[in-house]
């Protein structure tokens, strides 16, 4: 049995999936917008998602460097490749989707 933050992140997901699908015509462009704490190798985790995936990736600090927003814009080939990379990313402590 799942608990509600499960269920949530489930309906999340599957709402997100029918906008993706409504919007747009894949293969699409994509922008991911992240916001992680700037420790470790976060930042670093977040460009290896998209390793090889021809992606433009944009890193910028926040003004007292305790955070660093990444802009990640990229060909993706269907709505259920998008949600993916988020659950792939979500595992970063502390990583917010914008």
């Amino acid at each position: 049995m799942e608990n509600d933050n499960e269920k949530n992140t489930a309906e999340f997901y599957e709402r997100l999936k029918l906008e993706l699908d409504n919007a747009n015509t894949w293969p699409a462009e994509y922008l991911y917008k992240f916001i992680v704490p700037s420790v470790a190798d976060n930042v670093e985790r977040v460009e290896k998602a998209f390793d090889r995936m021809g992606a433009v990736i944009k890193t910028t600090k926040s003004k007292t460097g305790k955070f660093t927003s990444v802009s990640i814009d990229v060909t993706m080939n269907s709505s259920d490749d998008v949600i993916s990379k988020y659950k792939e990313v979500s595992t970063i402590e502390g990583i917010v989707s914008l």
